[in-house]
């Protein structure tokens, strides 16, 4: 069971953006900034919890699958 809420509306950018975007973004820079500029940036982290991946919104799911693949192998 889980104490927050799951699918709470929250900010990902701004004075107001949720603490595990400002980590995420302070991890791994986007191409030109920081900010996120679109839904559906992914973040990828490994099973030490380092964020080892920053992917655009057009980078589909299915094309992270050797990123993904590499963080199994570890």
């Amino acid at each position: 069971m889980v104490a927050f809420k799951q699918f709470a509306k929250i900010e990902v950018n701004g004075k107001n953006e949720d603490a595990l975007y400002t980590w995420l973004k302070k991890q791994k820079d986007g191409a030109l900034s920081s900010k996120i500029k679109w839904n559906f940036t992914k973040f990828l982290i490994n099973q030490k919890g380092e964020v080892v991946g920053r992917f655009a919104p057009t980078k589909t799911p299915a094309a992270l699958d050797k990123e993904v693949g590499k963080l199994l192998c570890e």
